[in-house]
């Protein structure tokens, strides 16, 4: 058995509970690790409250957590890439989540070696974010040199990893953030910083290749005025789209639903000339091995704010939830 922490029903503002759980079983093709850190993210309090359980049939009770860093206890008979002892991090696939926990079983192909610079926290911290930003700025927008990106929340998990992601990739980098926070993203690279308790973002900005939204509807509207002609706007926030659903394997049904839930937008994007897209990250060993070769050769690194004890996830949990963390909020297991 070991030590979780575990939903047993979903809803807003439910608190996890702590719980004795089976150990996972460890497929073939899987790898069991031994968790020493995990992340927080707003996506943990998005499955909890269930936004996402037409898309995301879990069982309940659900371990939470959905990214980690640790050591490799025991492979299964076909994995050939890790071996015991190895010290690893990853975002476990969507139906296999479950990193506020003693012990997980990932696939091989979601896993790769830690960056070697980095803690156990500092690790943990940066599987979710980092594949957000790296499958929104290098797979899905093509991010060249000499583009210029608008990255929303810039001090968030997410907003903190792209805006180093994207000056990597020799963007021009705008992002918005708080009064407190200006700093914070200048230091990680943005060239253009709209404090949104001061400015509208939409009156000064032009012309732009890309906005990578991770906020509201509100936001995500006034985005489109920001774009050129042919210029993409990806949400992370949703609304889902039928690319979404058809990607998901989801039901006739569901994709209609995608299809109606981002129907204004998609409408509102094309009579500006742009195009609208949902990212929902999926888990990848290679991507991260990408990002692991930069972290360790000094072009991004991670943004703690707070490193919670295991016992305390729930405060981790609300701590999230304000909304008001700088980069990420990680729990220490071991």
């Amino acid at each position: 058995m070991m030590k979780a922490f575990v939903i047993k029903r979903y809803g807003k503002k439910v608190a996890l509970q702590s719980a004795e759980m089976p150990e996972p079983k460890l497929g073939e093709h899987d790898v069991l690790v031994k968790i020493h850190a995990a992340s927080v993210n707003p996506l943990d309090a998005k499955i909890r409250d269930g936004e996402f359980k037409l898309i995301l049939p879990y069982r309940l009770p659900l371990v939470l957590g959905n990214d980690l860093a640790g050591v490799v206890v025991r492979v299964g008979s076909k994995v050939r890439r890790f071996k015991q002892g190895d010290e690893v991090y990853a975002r476990p696939d969507d139906d296999r989540i479950g990193a506020f926990a003693e012990f997980i079983a990932i696939k091989e192909d979601s896993l790769a070696i830690k960056p070697e610079k980095l803690s156990m926290e500092e690790a943990a911290s940066i599987p979710l974010v980092g594949l957000t930003a790296w499958q929104a700025l290098v797979e899905r927008a093509n991010l060249k040199k000499g583009q210029k990106v608008l990255i929303h929340a810039g001090s968030g998990g997410v907003g903190t990893f792209a805006i180093q992601l994207a000056k990597h990739l020799g963007a021009t980098v705008a992002t918005t953030t708080s009064t407190a926070n200006v700093e914070l993203v200048k230091k990680l690279g943005a060239d253009i910083v709209i404090d949104y308790k001061k400015d509208d973002f939409e009156k000064t900005l032009r012309g732009y290749d890309v906005v990578l939204n991770s906020l509201g509807a509100d936001t995500l509207e006034k985005s489109l005025s920001v774009l050129k002609p042919g210029g993409r706007l990806i949400s992370i926030s949703g609304p889902p789209d039928l690319d979404f659903a058809k990607s998901a394997g989801l039901s006739g049904f569901l994709k209609l639903v995608m299809r109606l839930l981002s129907f204004g937008i998609r409408k509102k994007a094309k009579r500006h000339q742009v195009s609208y897209s949902f990212l929902f990250m999926r888990a990848s060993g290679e991507q991260l091995r990408k990002i692991a070769a930069l972290i360790d050769s000094g072009v991004i690194r991670p943004v703690v704010d707070k490193v919670f004890p295991f016992e305390s996830t729930n405060e981790a949990l609300t701590y999230v939830d304000t909304g008001r963390a700088k980069g990420k909020v990680v729990v220490k297991v071991k």
